[in-house]
């Protein structure tokens, strides 16, 4: 079923994708060029790590060993290299680097529906937007996060886009395609969505996981062979067009037009203005092309990442903040990946744990060793958290799970100043309400916007001229937070 046109224009092509290049980040320079500009801004960025579906707290950074069976589960906690604190015992990689990471254990919000939890997390706005729909995006929506910082960070004049999306937007293909509120522009305007890096298939069924190795059925907790590809855009010349003809604009806008015909089929493509020499620029950069060829990495990147789908994702990513990109959303997994009604310790022991584990611990020392931590701020989170209570589905799933529950989860932060190996706020004895220091999904994004050098009183203009302002909650203490 095809997608929805308004949110296609931003897909990323294939190889002698002028077309794209032309289009949607041309749109994206154009756009910024018009908008308000932000305070000066230090040359930070934020790797947003999105977890669809719902981490369960209780079995990753938040264990309850004291808890009732029906609560505890079957992981047990062990101690990491942070004195007095305990993960899973199956994220062994993560444990051994706690000491780079805070962990905030009192994110909280009202909602246990997946769109809009979904919305609530990547826009930062606890209340839902005036005509929400959750199975389709509105113009009346609440911009996404990175969708406003992408357009109020200040330009780093290096011909990139400012907010990146991969290696999918969160589509529900189970509902024939249902494309999840929250990931877009909304009020700013289309012309202001994020860039969006179709790198990964969308795929219908109950297949799941980090294709191919740590691919597995929902259903049956199998392990499946799964034969997607990871096909990151290669930005070059189409063939037969040399240097020489690149510079002769005639034949360059043939050559444009010729691809947006192919285009036009999934969306209506913007008019292309005074901007498309930007954009043409990506064809000639080598840390770009760079970025983008990960499923062919150096060995040492393949064995430290991994060969997967989140390790390939937290590559490219990685990659792209270092060809200057402020703002990266990196989805581990396809839409609700983590959404665990059934075989939450199966699964998370054999096929979600293991990759996630790897990649993320793989990103953090990649950017350590580069020195990118000390500038990079890395958020993980979820839409939601996991009930306090394991259950079975009748005639569902193999064996027991979790629902969804928002009204706390764990969030994950490194990098950029945050606080290492350190703890904020506390859920109570169940793991089922905040105790402590509650944080909202507003108070996230204010950290995001702070740890990007965006002042309070930033704000984006609509169309009237009224100004919106960005910060809609306070930021977290001991986060991001290096002058």
């Amino acid at each position: 079923m095809p997608l929805p046109s308004r949110l296609s224009r931003r897909t990323l092509l294939q190889a002698g994708s002028l077309g794209l290049a032309g289009t949607g980040l041309a749109d994206v320079l154009a756009a910024r060029e018009t908008s308000s500009s932000a305070a000066t801004t230090p040359p930070r960025s934020v790797l947003f790590v999105f977890l669809s579906g719902g981490l369960s707290q209780l079995d990753s950074f938040d264990m309850k060993p004291e808890a009732p069976d029906r609560v505890r589960g079957e992981f047990q906690p062990v101690s990491t290299r942070v004195p007095g604190l305990q993960v899973c015992e199956h994220l062994p990689l993560l444990a051994a680097r706690a000491h780079r990471l805070t962990l905030l254990r009192s994110l909280t919000h009202w909602s246990n529906e997946h769109n809009e939890a979904h919305t609530i997390m990547l826009t930062g706005r606890s209340q839902l937007p005036p005509g929400y729909r959750p199975n389709r995006p509105q113009p009346s929506d609440w911009p996404a996060v990175t969708a406003v910082a992408g357009r109020m960070v200040q330009d780093r004049n290096n011909g990139l886009p400012s907010g990146v999306v991969l290696p999918q937007r969160l589509v529900n293909m189970n509902q024939g395609g249902v494309v999840t509120p929250g990931q877009f522009g909304g009020q700013m305007g289309p012309s202001f969505d994020p860039w969006f890096i179709e790198a990964s298939p969308y795929r219908g069924g109950d297949v799941k996981g980090a294709y191919p190795q740590y691919a597995y059925r929902r259903s049956t907790e199998s392990l499946v062979q799964d034969k997607s590809r990871f096909q990151a855009p290669v930005l070059r010349l189409p063939e037969g067009l040399t240097d020489r003809r690149l510079s002769r604009r005639a034949e360059l806008l043939s050559s444009i037009e010729n691809q947006r015909r192919g285009l036009e089929r999934h969306a209506a493509t913007a008019r292309l203005g005074r901007h498309r020499e930007a954009a043409i620029s990506l064809l000639t950069d080598p840390r770009v092309q760079n970025a983008f060829d990960v499923v062919n990495a150096p060995q040492r990147d393949a064995e430290r990442y991994g060969r997967h789908l989140f390790g390939w994702t937290l590559l490219m990513a990685r990659r792209l903040i270092g060809a200057g990109v402020p703002v990266v959303q990196a989805n581990l997994g396809n839409y609700n990946t983590w959404d665990l009604h059934g075989g939450i310790f199966r699964l998370s022991r054999n096929w979600l744990y293991p990759p996630a584990d790897q990649a993320i611990s793989a990103l953090l020392d990649d950017l350590a060793e580069s020195g990118l931590l000390e500038t990079t701020l890395v958020a993980i989170v979820s839409e939601f958290g996991r009930t306090p209570k394991i259950f079975k589905v009748p005639n569902a799933y193999v064996t027991p799970g979790r629902d969804h529950w928002g009204a706390v989860q764990t969030a994950v932060f490194a990098g950029a100043g945050t606080g290492t190996g350190h703890v904020i706020g506390a859920s109570d004895r169940l793991g089922a309400y905040p105790v402590s220091s509650p944080r909202r999904p507003e108070d996230v994004a204010a950290t995001i916007y702070r740890t990007l050098g965006l002042p309070p009183t930033t704000a984006w203009p609509d169309s009237d001229g009224r100004p919106h302002f960005i910060y809609h909650g306070r930021p977290i203490t001991g986060i991001g937070s290096a002058s």
